[in-house]
């Protein structure tokens, strides 16, 4: 009888380690190339992945951005409602976990019920109406023999770290955001500096072009010129303030604050956006890096465990009941020894038939394996196609720079040149405000490029999956 009991309990403990899910291996994708292709000449940083992602910011060395990225993890409601997922995906872990566990339920109930005369489990000389007395406790417990509650539980838990990536994701998204918005408000400080200059440069040349034209030294076209010039610049100048409020209600919105609430000071003195130079790191190391990459494979791996969930349904349900309890038809013998009952055993439960729906549901979870592997690699693509747009931009602004400093010099000489050139009356005033309008234009570029300049360096930053030092 030992040595039956041993073999039962050696069959099961072999039948409980079984599991129908396939192998888990991550997913292939094509071979990360030794450098990026837009990195060019950048030296490539040593591998640092135990570097803290967070405070990648302050290489902008702004404390006023420091103060601001700091309100955004625990005041932005994207992110809070990212953690909420998060501690919904935990819930639902704990609950498949659950299942590892014997459920025990209690009642207890006390009814007063009238038999009918004609049933057949009346006996004729006992009163059809009486009491019954009833209190136990059920317990129950799944042997998980073929790994439907292990591959349920593997499953959740990957739906729990895929949600963690999602949460990290966003974290550095909104950061990055952050930095991409404040960047421009203050690039557009220094445009609206630039265009409140020349609205009063051109306000002033307005006044002497009346005075010339009252003086006769002047025609009426050239007053005209002037004034459609002015009131041009104008425009550009509310514009700009148009956009500098819009900007800075987005950063509100990002810090969790009503926009009417808040406000971000313009900054007096204008001057070059900060540009810091970010190492790209390795391309073979960049899956590492990336929360979205790992979300991405988590998803894969609990749709694999589903896989084995759905092939579990094919197998027969083993269970384990047991009940106890006191039964009476008098209250006063219900609590008494001889009111006991119970009955243990085992149960078996398959199914035969079922129209196909087992076979379905296979189906449908190993198509959702392949939708959360084409997942997976076209993110990987996504990851390695934000790294080399953002180096390609940088490159190309960096370039796009100097010759813009050098058209911006030029066009202040033929400014120079054509205000000379009108004053000493060889030039038209026609000439002057198309030198004057070529000017500001240049210089207005000078100042996108480089709001342009900063912007991609978050959206690297952003792309390489955060904060990356050399070691």
């Amino acid at each position: 009888m030992r040595r039956a009991a041993s073999l039962a309990v050696a069959v099961l403990g072999a039948l409980s380690g079984c599991s129908l899910s396939p192998r888990y291996q991550r997913p292939s994708v094509p071979a990360a190339p030794d450098s990026y292709k837009e990195a060019g000449e950048w030296k490539l940083a040593t591998p640092a992945d135990g570097t803290p992602r967070g405070r990648w910011w302050t290489m902008f060395q702004d404390r006023e951005l420091d103060d601001l990225e700091a309100r955004v993890t625990d005041a932005n409601q994207s992110l809070r409602a990212a953690l909420a997922r998060l501690d919904q995906a935990r819930a639902q872990t704990r609950m498949a976990r659950a299942a590892w566990f014997p459920a025990l339920t209690a009642q207890a109930n006390a009814t007063r019920a009238r038999t009918s005369l004609n049933s057949p489990s009346y006996a004729p000389g006992k009163p059809a109406v009486g009491n019954v007395y009833t209190a136990g406790a059920d317990l129950s417990y799944e042997l998980d023999l073929f790994g439907r509650v292990r591959n349920t539980v593997a499953g959740a838990r990957a739906s729990e770290q895929a949600s963690a990536g999602d949460v990290a994701a966003l974290d550095l998204s909104v950061h990055a955001e952050l930095a991409s918005d404040y960047f421009t408000l203050r690039g557009l400080d220094i445009e609206q500096q630039l265009l409140d200059h020349t609205v009063a440069d051109y306000a002033r040349a307005l006044k002497l072009t009346q005075n010339l034209y009252h003086g006769g030294a002047a025609a009426i076209a050239d007053v005209q010129q002037a004034q459609a010039q002015l009131e041009s610049a104008r425009t550009q100048a509310e514009d700009t303030r148009l956009r500098r409020a819009q900007t800075e209600h987005a950063i509100a919105v990002l810090v969790g604050r009503e926009p009417a609430d808040f406000s971000v000071a313009a900054r007096a003195t204008g001057g070059d956006l900060p540009v810091p130079q970010v190492a790209p790191g390795l391309p073979s190391e960049l899956l590492e890096r990336r929360p979205d990459v790992a979300a991405a494979e988590r998803r894969v791996a609990a749709a694999n465990a589903a896989i084995g969930v759905a092939r579990a349904a094919y197998f027969p349900v083993f269970s384990l009941l047991g009940t106890a309890g006191l039964e009476s038809t008098a209250a006063s013998d219900w609590i008494s020894a001889p009111s006991r009952f119970w009955s243990v055993g085992p149960r078996a439960m398959m199914t035969f038939f079922d129209g196909g729906l087992h076979a379905a549901q296979s189906a449908a979870a190993h198509a959702a394996y392949d939708e959360q592997v084409a997942n997976y690699r076209g993110t990987v693509l996504a990851a390695f196609q934000d790294v080399e747009d953002s180096l390609a931009a940088l490159r190309q602004l960096q370039r796009e720079s100097v010759s813009q400093a050098a058209a911006v010099t030029a066009t202040q000489g033929a400014l120079d040149q054509a205000n000379l050139r009108y004053k000493g009356g060889i030039a038209s005033y026609l000439e002057v405000v198309s030198t004057e309008n070529a000017a500001l234009a240049a210089r207005l570029a000078a100042v996108d490029i480089g709001i342009r300049r900063t912007n991609a360096t978050a959206l690297l930053v952003k792309a390489l999956g955060g904060d990356w030092q050399p070691r």
